[in-house]
């Protein structure tokens, strides 16, 4: 947790969570599913379980 946002670092990166993620996703999510970065008009990640669901995030350098 950073300034109350969930961060993690890959790649030289941090990356702060922005949105929520779904309830519905399972409660080790972060520990246990493929996720990846991609851009849309701004940075998203994406869970290969959960095709379809953005989260927003930042990038901090």
């Amino acid at each position: 947790m950073y300034m109350g946002y969930p961060r993690f670092s890959y790649g030289g990166f941090s990356f702060m969570l922005l949105d929520p993620w779904p309830e519905s996703w399972a409660e080790n999510w972060y520990a246990t599913d493929d996720v990846y970065i991609g851009y849309d008009d701004g940075y998203y990640l994406y869970n290969r379980r959960h095709p379809g669901v953005g989260l927003a995030v930042t990038v901090a350098l």
